[in-house]
């Protein structure tokens, strides 16, 4: 069987027929291609309620939460995307927005490739701790750690508290990507997420980002040519087993 339920139907079989299957079972997945070329680690920080984890859940899940609680020290998501011709898996950590939560997030800052730091538009106060969050983000990554500014909320324009044109300003006089987004209907959500994963794999070509440091946050995966058969260190090991 080649299904997840093949799998536990095969805990009926005599011992030595699951014998044989579990060898089939480890060798089919590890002879699977990978279906991506690198995996760009990413963070997402910010103040509570900005609308971290409804990004997270927009980008990956194309839904919009409308109840999203609050996250709880951090949370995790994955996509692959394509850029530049590159299948690309983003591993992506959402980070509590709570100053208590902060000892714990600060440690999931290190091996970041990109971090996407957030502000909600109407709501001035988290547009004014960005100083705090982007002193953290450049003290506790790599320096070439992509960081991209992200207004959220731009659906509410009616309740806006921060111009486009002063967080464009911060932004540049910093140094980041900038756009804003809306969780809630989808818009530039998609973009956050790509461009910085765009100017990563820019780094990454012109070699400015070393692959062979551990904090680079990015990782190249082996792809399978033609025939199946997978190069670099992906290749199956032999284990033994009583087929």
């Amino acid at each position: 069987p080649d299904s997840e339920s093949g799998r536990h139907q095969c805990a009926n079989l005599p011992t030595s027929r699951r014998a044989g299957l579990s060898c089939y079972f480890r060798t089919k997945m590890t002879t699977a291609p990978y279906n991506y070329s690198y995996i760009f680690k990413y963070i997402i920080i910010g103040d509570m309620g900005v609308g971290k984890s409804c990004l997270l859940h927009q980008f990956t899940e194309k839904k919009f939460m409308a109840d999203c609680p609050h996250t709880i020290g951090v949370e995790f998501g994955t996509r692959i995307i394509e850029v530049s011709s590159q299948k690309v898996k983003l591993q992506i950590w959402d980070t509590a927005g709570q100053e208590r939560f902060r000892a714990v997030t600060r440690s999931y800052y290190r091996g970041a490739a990109g971090a996407l730091m957030v502000y909600d538009i109407t709501r001035r106060s988290t547009y004014n701790h960005l100083s705090s969050w982007l002193t953290d983000a450049r003290n506790l990554t790599n320096p070439n750690t992509v960081i991209i500014l992200i207004g959220n909320k731009a659906d509410l324009e009616a309740q806006r508290d921060v111009t486009y044109e002063e967080a464009k300003q911060f932004a540049e006089e910093n140094g980041l990507l900038f756009l804003e987004a809306s969780a809630k209907t989808g818009e530039n959500v998609e973009d956050a997420f790509l461009e910085a994963a765009k100017k990563i794999y820019q780094n990454i070509q012109d070699g400015s980002l070393d692959l062979n440091a551990a904090e680079s946050g990015v990782q190249h995966k082996p792809t399978a040519p033609q025939g199946g058969r997978l190069t670099s260190d992906a290749q199956p090991q032999k284990e033994g087993c009583s087929c």
